[in-house]
This record gives structure tokens, C-alpha cells and sequence, in this order.
């Protein structure tokens, strides 16, 4: 990893990370599933001893106080799945970081359990709505406009908590995404892809209009989005970086992963350095008009209302060919199989990682997406065809 100089000192696992108690005083709702943690992948036996104590302090699960306590203290089960949303590890980028003084560490959103960033928004605005009573299960019908992972986030939330979903989502997105949504039991309605996302969330407007019982969620604009990134993801990447971190790059979207994971970094340390990517074809927050591209779930083609673009220190500019180039490499060079916009965040990374004034710094790219969804799209598309025209060795 030629890039990469760091002590031991940097990389063990602390003594104890006292997470949960940190969060405790940020929104309640989302500090249940940061409490009820995922069995940690890379802390010490200590650290996950501190965890399960933490977890007993904060028991939040209305099924486990009906458990005698000695079950409770003895298991490091969720209640359900909205429970294992967050939490996700970080890895150092070896084999794609030639020429790079700095060091790339990836915060990997590929691990939650629907496998994108956007589980964390999805709970956090529905949960935001019940706590308000907008919405109630069983009665209100939910709809959205997505480019898929937001709308796959929702789906398998309303399938657990048992609400009613109408996804709206250009037709240009990936097979498995309209597979994936109906098979949590939501419906899907494919709008034109020439007029992106635009197009999804007029689709979506004229189904609130018309739908009894009908809300919108909108991700754009809800304050729920970058909230949760702000009380979670934030806080994740600062106690895993030991305070370390230099640079934040994020696709966007939405914008509320880099408005909320910013704010909360900067308000650790406010050198932090906060980077956007944006599509080149459609670079709307450089200035320039939106465009079609292929880095799917970035580059809606306006400017978010959830996004503030005030606390954005650059927006670097990747091309959707270069994108799909570094995911591929993140599969076959570092075992990380990736959707385009983590190539996209990959490929902003390593340019800042290269400049000389970034020697020996921290940049940390998120990689919001799970690649397995990208089967049938233009990523995968030349793997796919070797593939059908195989045959059986005689």
C-alpha cells in the first residue's frame, strides 16, 4: 500500500468506544439502532464488552424488557432489522491508490443491511413522520421518488413496519432495482428517463394528489436526511479515524450524506475538508446544465433543497466512463464490489490523495452502494456477456 504510513498506535482498536453514550443526547428514534449495534467486526474484546454494556443501559427494545434480564444481558440480538442500520466498518484502500501521498480509508455503506447509505435516511424519515404523527401504519401510503436505493431503503422499512409504498423511479435504472423493490411489496411506477429525476418527482406529486391518505417523504427536502448522517455516520467516521480525518468525499445525491457527515466533522474540527462529486456530464452544482449520465443514485440534475452547498470546499467533476472503469478495479484490485457512484467517490479520492500538499493526510470517501445491484447495467455489461455465452466443459 504505497500510500499508507501509519503507526500502530493509529490503527488498534481503542480500549473502549463509548458510541451509544455519545449519541444518547441526539434524535432518540435513531439512537435505537446505534444502540442495538451489529456484533462489531473489528473491535477488541474489551471494546465489544464496553458495546454490551452500553446496550444493557440502554435497552430500547419494548420485546426484550419482557425477557428476564439475565436472556437480555446474555444476547446481542435486534428486535428487528431496522436495528442493524448503521454502524458500518472502514477500510483502507491498498491497490488502486498508486501515486497517492494521502491515505484513502473507504467507509463502507455497502455493509447495511439493505446495502446502501440510504437505509439510514429511509429510517430516519419514517420515523421522523410517526414521531410527528403524519403517519401511521396500516393507514398512510407512502410515496416516493427514487433512483432506486432510497426507494429500496424504504421498501424493506415499510415492509417490516407494515406500510403501503409507491415508488416513482426513472426507467433508465438498473433490472434489479425494480426487482428488488417489488419483491419488499412495493409498487413501481417507471417514469421517462429523459427527464431523470425531475420526471420522478412529478410522477410522485400527481400520485400524493390522487391518493387517499398519501405522503410524501421527500428526500430532497427533508430535513430527517441529513439529520441521521449528522447523529450517525458523522460520529462513526470520527471515533474510527481516532479524530484523524482530513478530507470527507461524497457523491451527490441528495446531498444529505456530505451535509450531514459534514457538519458534524466540522464541528469536531473545523478544518475538515468536505468534497462533492458530481457526474461531468450533468455538473449542475459546478454551474454547468444537467445531462444524461450512467453514475446512477448521483447527479439529479438541481440542486437539492437538503444539500448546503455552503460548507462544500470543492465539487470535483468525474466522467461516467472513469467511474465504471474504478469500480471495476475496486472489484478485482481490492474485493470491494461496488455500484458506479463509488467509483465516481474513488476516483475524486485519489485525485486529492495525489496532491502534494495532502501528503500523509486522511481522506475518507464513502462508498454508498452494494455492486451486486448494478448486474445488468453498463458496469457489468461485458462481464455479462462472457457469461451468457459460456458453456459446459465436456
Amino acid at each position: 500500500m504505497a500510500a499508507v504510513s501509519v503507526a500502530a498506535s493509529t490503527i488498534k482498536a481503542p480500549a473502549c468506544f463509548c458510541a451509544s453514550e455519545l449519541r444518547t443526547s441526539f434524535f432518540k428514534p435513531v439512537v435505537s439502532f446505534v444502540q442495538a449495534r451489529k456484533p462489531a467486526r473489528s473491535l477488541s474484546a474489551k471494546a465489544r464488552r464496553c458495546e454490551a454494556s452500553l446496550d444493557r443501559k440502554h435497552n430500547v427494545s419494548a420485546k426484550a424488557q419482557a425477557v428476564e434480564a439475565d436472556t437480555v444481558t446474555a444476547t446481542n440480538i435486534a428486535s428487528d432489522v431496522t436495528q442493524l442500520i448503521g454502524s458500518t466498518p472502514m477500510v483502507y484502500l491498498n491497490k488502486v491508490v498508486d501515486g497517492c501521498v494521502a491515505n484513502i480509508a473507504a467507509k463502507l455503506e455497502i455493509m447495511e443491511p439493505c446495502c446502501s447509505v440510504k437505509d439510514r435516511i429511509a429510517y430516519s424519515m419514517i420515523n421522523d413522520a410517526e414521531e410527528r404523527g403524519l403517519i401511521e401504519a396500516g393507514k398512510s401510503v407512502l410515496v416516493e421518488p427514487t433512483s432506486g436505493n432510497t426507494g429500496i431503503g424504504l421498501a424493506f422499512i415499510a415492509a417490516a413496519r407494515g406500510y403501503k409504498l409507491v415508488l416513482t423511479m426513472p426507467a433508465s435504472m438498473s433490472l434489479e432495482r425494480r426487482v428488488l423493490l417489488q419483491a419488499f411489496g412495493a409498487e413501481l411506477v417507471l417514469t421517462d428517463p429523459a427527464k431523470g429525476m425531475k420526471g420522478a418527482v412529478a410522477k410522485a406529486e400527481e400520485i400524493v394528489g390522487k391518493t387517499e391518505g398519501a405522503y410524501m417523504l421527500q428526500q430532497f427536502e427533508n430535513p430527517a436526511n441529513p439529520k441521521v448522517h449528522f447523529e450517525t455516520t458523522g460520529p462513526e467516521i470520527w471515533e474510527d479515524t481516532r479524530g484523524t480525518v482530513d478530507f470527507l468525499i461524497s457523491g451527490i445525491g441528495t446531498g444529505g450524506t456530505v451535509t450531514g457527515t459534514g457538519r458534524y466533522l466540522r464541528s469536531k474540527n473545523p478544518n475538515v475538508k468536505l468534497i462533492g462529486v458530481e457526474p461531468k456530464e450533468s455538473p449542475v452544482l459546478s454551474g454547468g446544465k444537467p445531462g444524461p449520465h450512467k453514475i446512477q443514485g448521483i447527479g439529479a440534475g438541481f440542486i437539492p433543497g437538503v444539500l448546503d452547498v455552503s460548507i462544500l470546499d470543492e465539487v470535483i467533476q468525474v466522467s461516467s466512463d472513469d467511474s465504471v472503469e474504478m469500480a471495476k478495479q475496486l472489484a478485482v484490485k481490492e474485493g470491494l464490489l461496488t455500484g458506479i457512484s463509488s467509483g465516481a467517490a474513488v476516483v475524486a479520492a485519489i485525485e486529492v490523495a495525489k496532491r502534494p500538499e495532502n501528503a500523509g493526510k486522511l481522506v475518507v470517501v464513502v462508498l454508498p452502494s452494494f455492486g451486486e445491484r448494478y448486474l445488468s447495467s453498463v458496469l457489468f455489461s461485458d462481464i455479462r456477456s462472457k457469461a451468457e455465452a459460456m458453456t459446459p466443459e465436456v
